[in-house]
């Protein structure tokens, strides 16, 4: 199963970053934030990654062209040009990078993955938010209900789109932006079958379209659109606050989302 990850965006709440570099690369314990949820991902077996680049892609392009070599122990004989990998600890990630447009919309993007997702179920998120949530769980939750998507929620300020939920963890309606606090809001890391790309429009009309905004309110709207509700660790990096807020939980090795801390609270052994 692919895992599409949205990191197109201008991230104009990070501007001291994001002016010479996009969100995605903005690093915590000296790895982009990009990384790491690689690595939750990859935690759980999801080791196919579609990128959606857009602002200064050519930086996460760069960053996974050299990648390899970064990861590697190596000699380079200088006389004949040739180079010899001694020791590579780079993860077996299989990563395609799609340049999606630089004013393209979050719905734009994921629909531009069309092709590379074929007719299987795809799992997507954001790339700038980490969390702990249980993917393995979230899989169970998704395939036990006859929804299109399941969207994993978290219980923090209203301050990011809403949904509505009802007692069959149906989400009946979806808000952008609502006013008030402990709202059940979109904490990203979804799972969708193929035919949510049919909710979004084709061509440069999709393009215009925010994934949050008609198709999953559109999916809302037709019951397709449920909410996995996670009660641990999540944290989104919108601000330089929110940056220096994950940068700390690493340094005092209490950054939830890695994958030794899954393990130890979830006791599944690290598979990446």
């Amino acid at each position: 199963m692919k895992v599409l990850l949205l990191a197109g965006g201008f991230g104009t709440r990070l501007a001291e970053l994001t002016n010479v570099i996009p969100k995605p690369m903005a690093e915590i314990g000296g790895r982009p934030i990009l990384w790491h949820i690689m690595k939750s991902y990859s935690f759980y077996g999801f080791n196919e990654f579609i990128i959606l680049c857009g602002y200064k892609g050519d930086y996460i392009k760069s960053y996974f062209a050299n990648y390899f070599l970064q990861r590697s122990d190596l000699t380079f004989d200088l006389r004949d040009n040739s180079m010899e990998i001694h020791k590579n600890r780079a993860e077996p990630w299989k990563v395609t990078l799609l340049d999606t447009g630089l004013n393209t919309m979050t719905g734009g993007r994921i629909k531009q993955a069309a092709d590379y997702i074929g007719d299987e179920k795809f799992l997507l998120t954001y790339g700038d938010g980490v969390s702990d949530v249980n993917i393995s769980k979230l899989m169970d939750f998704h395939n036990a209900h006859n929804g299109l998507i399941t969207m994993t929620t978290v219980d923090v300020s209203g301050r990011y789109g809403a949904p509505y939920i009802g007692d069959n963890q149906q989400v009946e309606s979806f808000i952008e932006k609502p006013t008030g606090e402990g709202n059940w809001i979109n904490g990203g890391f979804f799972v969708c079958d193929p035919k949510v790309l049919e909710y979004i429009p084709e061509g440069t009309e999709g393009n215009k379209h925010m994934f949050e905004h008609m198709p999953m309110q559109n999916l809302a709207k037709d019951g397709e659109l449920y909410a996995y509700k996670h009660q641990g660790f999540w944290q989104c990096m919108d601000t330089l606050a929110d940056k220096n807020k994950l940068e700390g939980l690493w340094k005092r090795n209490e950054a939830a989302w890695t994958p030794e801390k899954m393990s130890a609270r979830y006791g599944i052994e690290i598979m990446n």
